[in-house]
């Protein structure tokens, strides 16, 4: 490796560390597309690295039996429990979840094979569409009471709207779409809508779409643009306008058991992704109540 492209990755990996908003509460966000390859997995792992390398204590649950963030993050998962054991009542999250090497404060809770048959098992049980939400809010109060308290979980759904999703959705605050920036990446999306909007009526009130993020963007081609441009149109507010190329480096990274963000740093892929996950954390937050209140005293209201 040439000076000059060593000094960029060493440029781009302090940028990385730069420390990112803490949220005035835990977010929990699900990332959920039921098509498949639109890059839901790679969002939700160098996401969730970008935010710990920015100084937050994030957990990534892999709710994928292809297991492929778990892959990505380098845990143990395919003879391990993890989360199928948690679904079935037979373990704790907080005994299944894992550190991330090289990441003091990122965790995750694997995917093994068992998880594909969830699914059916999951059918006749009680409650059965809150099972993983009651599991995350026992983790987040133990966490509370360690003094560890998690500022983000995000929940990596299978591409399908079957039971593990509704799940990941009951659990959730937020629901966050990668939309993929290639043809039919608007197909389907209505549906994933429609069961969003029966979630949140029957299930989670406080579920809100939150975020669109454009995924495998070529300024090349007209259709990317076309379908960027749709985003943009219908979801102004949610969209963060932050496109992630297409990129080699992003898709070898999983290879090495590793994300883009640590794969290579300097990677045009790291660095979309960088900017996304510090507009995330910049939207979360807290709300700044003194400056509400010196305008409405300025305005001659009583604070």
């Amino acid at each position: 490796m040439d000076d000059s492209r060593e000094t960029k990755k060493v440029v781009g990996t302090r940028r990385l560390k730069e420390a990112m908003a803490k949220p005035g509460a835990l977010r929990i966000i699900t990332v959920a597309n039921q098509k498949g390859g639109v890059g839901k997995t790679t969002t939700t792992v160098n996401l969730a690295a970008a935010l710990s390398m920015g100084g937050l204590r994030v957990l990534v649950i892999d709710l994928d039996p292809q297991g492929n963030a778990s892959t990505a993050l380098g845990v143990e998962h395919l003879d391990n429990e993890g989360i199928y054991e948690v679904l079935m009542g037979k373990s704790s999250l907080e005994s299944v979840t894992q550190k991330v090497s090289g990441f003091p404060a990122l965790e995750c809770i694997s995917s093994n094979t068992s998880l594909a048959q969830a699914e059916i098992e999951l059918v006749p049980m009680v409650a059965r569409e809150f099972r993983l939400r009651e599991a995350i809010e026992e983790l987040v109060q133990l966490r509370i009471s360690q003094n560890i308290a998690y500022d983000y979980i995000f929940i990596d759904c299978p591409p399908s709207l079957g039971l593990l999703t509704i799940n990941a959705l009951t659990a959730a605050k937020e629901m966050l779409i990668p939309i993929q920036c290639e043809y039919y990446a608007l197909e389907g999306l209505s549906q994933l809508l429609k069961t969003f909007e029966l979630v949140k009526k029957r299930l989670n009130t406080e579920l809100k779409l939150s975020t669109f993020v454009l995924t495998m963007f070529d300024s090349r081609y007209r259709l990317a643009n076309d379908v960027a441009d749709e985003i943009r149109k219908h979801y102004p507010i949610e969209l963060i306008d932050i496109p992630i190329p297409r990129a080699v480096r992003v898709s070898e990274a999983p290879g090495y058991n590793q994300t883009v963000m640590t794969y290579d740093a300097s990677s045009p892929g790291a660095i979309a992704y960088m900017h996304v996950a510090r507009e995330l954390a910049e939207r979360g937050k807290p709300f700044d109540s003194n400056v509400v209140s010196i305008n409405y005293k300025r305005e001659g209201g009583i604070a």
